[in-house]
């Protein structure tokens, strides 16, 4: 019989291409969710009951536990940007990584994979960076062969950061963003899947930061998707100061409707981690270690980004016309 996977978090943004990249290597994939009816669509990632999505509530042991029974390996992609409510920065990043290793080494599983995000320290001003440290630590305390993997901000045709602020600018002339010369490196998801599908496979442990070919400030990524969706928007920049005003008051908006109006610019604790750049570490062990080729971000916005231009799909058929003569 081939071999078992549960994927915690498995039909995230990160977690379906996980949970593709297993399937086709050949193994049975148990993508475990708060909502299996919600993550039917992965089924037809490999054959007739291949992958099955199943109930998982991270924040407890015997829901955890009995999800991984039979697996040969284990991976932690769940994570949260919510700091308040159950399923908090602490509850889920700190303490549910930590479940899921405890509850792996107890049932005799030997292979680990956590997602952890660039940026994670125990010291860190902001508790997302923070929690995700101590979820890494908690990880390694009973795991100390898993691998951790330290993505920078990912793309690709579901991300959240290229297509909000792709749909931010059809919204008036301006495009705001908070630390505007603050770096990033973005990797494609699917990059960052190949390098998680190398610790199940047991062919590498250890921390990995991983990264794209290229550096660029924030003001230089909204410039290229500006480019992508032939937008012409003016970049203001929102000081950290004032950025943390209207934060401020848009967390309390949010907890006064009880969550029912959410923050649509930034929570208080993502303008903390925006004052830090977003890159891989001088000396970090990355892709090349693992012996892959990132894929240029260039080479794939204009896949998924296109139905932001003015034109839609027809872009391509307006610029041709332009060139064609009477």
């Amino acid at each position: 019989m081939s071999k078992l996977v549960t994927i915690y978090g498995g039909s995230g943004f990160l977690g379906r291409y996980i949970a593709r990249r297993m399937a086709k290597q050949g193994w049975r994939v148990r993508v475990a969710v708060r909502r299996p009816n919600e993550a039917m669509f992965v089924k037809p990632y490999g054959t007739v009951g291949q992958v099955e999505p199943v109930l998982c509530n991270i924040r407890n042991d015997a829901s955890v536990a009995s999800v991984m029974q039979g697996a040969d390996a284990v991976v932690n992609c769940v994570g949260t940007f919510d700091s308040g409510g159950k399923n908090n920065f602490e509850a889920v990043q700190a303490e549910g990584a930590g479940r899921v290793a405890r509850l792996a080494a107890a049932a005799g599983i030997q292979t680990m994979v956590q997602i952890s995000a660039i940026g994670a320290d125990e010291n860190s001003e902001s508790e997302y960076s923070r929690t995700k440290a101590l979820g890494e630590a908690n990880v390694l305390e009973h795991m100390p062969n898993a691998m951790i993997l330290r993505p920078s901000i990912l793309f690709g045709a579901e991300d959240k950061f290229f297509n909000r602020f792709a749909s931010m600018s059809r919204m008036g002339p301006i495009l705001p963003v908070i630390g505007a010369d603050t770096k990033f490196q973005p990797i494609y998801v699917d990059d960052v899947a190949a390098a998680a599908v190398k610790g199940v496979l047991g062919q590498a442990q250890g921390v990995y930061e991983l990264g794209g070919a290229d550096v660029h400030s924030f003001r230089e990524l909204m410039e290229t998707t500006l480019d992508v969706i032939q937008r012409r928007k003016l970049i203001l920049n929102i000081p950290f100061p004032i950025a943390r005003i209207i934060a401020f008051a848009f967390d309390i908006g949010e907890k006064i409707t009880l969550g029912l109006v959410k923050n649509p610019v930034a929570t208080r604790d993502q303008v903390k981690s925006l004052r830090v750049d977003n890159v891989v570490s001088d000396g970090a062990k990355g892709l090349a270690d693992l012996g892959i080729t990132p894929v240029a971000m260039e080479a794939v916005l204009p896949d998924y980004l296109w139905r932001f231009r003015p034109s839609g799909q027809y872009a391509a058929i307006k610029d041709s016309a332009k060139n064609l003569r009477a």
